[in-house]
């Protein structure tokens, strides 16, 4: 069975993210949803906060894991048993700077491989960063995530 790993902060998981989980779901026998300590970004919801919020909007798949992780990501793939990662491409730029990535992932482990997929029109659009700012400010995000994450980045954003 290939698995494959999908990293990313998923600060919080999108409409996008789901689909192209979905979609890696049918291509590999299991897909790891690897959640990034990363707190350099500073997130908005914390590890455990995101891990929650992955697992209830991905819970109709049954050949996902969710497993928050801390380091690098090669080192991470390979305590997964796999050497795959998926990565998604909304844009030129997105696939700049997900080439470079690969590149020095590849450097870093040779056997390393990244496998990319581009989302639907209507969902290319959609970032988290995009959905955190309009929560922030009182906008709509329903179409761009699930009901839990909506109701999650309600709570954060009335209590401020």
């Amino acid at each position: 069975m290939t698995a494959v790993v999908y990293p990313g902060t998923f600060d919080p998981i999108t409409n996008g993210h789901v689909d192209l989980v979905e979609r890696a779901a049918r291509m590999f026998g299991h897909v790891i949803v690897a959640i990034a300590y990363s707190e350099n970004k500073r997130p908005l919801f914390d590890l455990e906060e995101r891990a929650a919020l992955c697992q209830q909007a991905l819970a109709h798949i049954d050949n996902v894991e969710i497993r928050p992780f801390t380091g690098l990501l090669t080192q991470f793939v390979v305590s997964c048993g796999t050497n795959i990662v998926l990565r998604g491409l909304r844009s030129g730029a997105d696939f700049e700077y997900e080439l470079q990535l690969a590149n020095m992932n590849r450097a870093l482990s040779p056997r390393f491989e990244s496998v990319f997929l581009t989302p639907p029109d209507h969902l290319s659009y959609i970032s988290a960063t995009l959905v955190r700012e309009i929560a922030s400010m009182g906008g709509n995000v329903e179409p761009f995530v699930n009901g839990a994450v909506l109701r999650a980045l309600q709570k954060k954003f009335s209590a401020t």
